[in-house]
């Protein structure tokens, strides 16, 4: 049995909801009931997204900002004179909440169970 899928988590994915979902489809158990109508209605929403079935990142909105950063440095190098800590250089920044805002475009809103989540759209 897979452990209970709760909106305290900063990043999930659609593989595990819908694993949980067929794990607790046709149980008896209250709790799990509850927890069963809450997933099933995050699914019904993130289907939307092209990738859900394969596997789709699902992001807290309050720890977007965060993902984004660590997108950025995943995959966008900084030109080593950003990072070189000389003058004037070591003044620049990126603005990541900026960043986030702009990159939220691409993204869709799911709502599970009073908690806001992004997933690609």
């Amino acid at each position: 049995m897979t452990k209970t899928i709760d909106n305290s988590a900063d990043v999930l994915d659609s593989r595990d909801i819908i694993g949980r979902i067929e794990e607790l489809d046709g149980s008896d158990d209250a709790d799990e009931q509850a927890e069963l109508k809450i997933l099933k209605a995050v699914a019904d929403e993130g289907e939307g997204s092209p990738d859900w079935r394969h596997g789709e990142t699902l992001i807290r909105e309050s720890y977007f900002t965060d993902y984004i950063e660590e997108l950025i440095a995943d995959c966008y190098p900084l030109p080593k004179e950003l990072t070189s800590g000389e003058w004037p250089w070591r003044h620049i920044t990126v603005d990541y909440e900026a960043a986030a805002e702009e990159a939220k475009a691409d993204y869709i809103d799911v709502d599970f169970d009073g908690v806001t989540y992004l997933i690609r759209a």
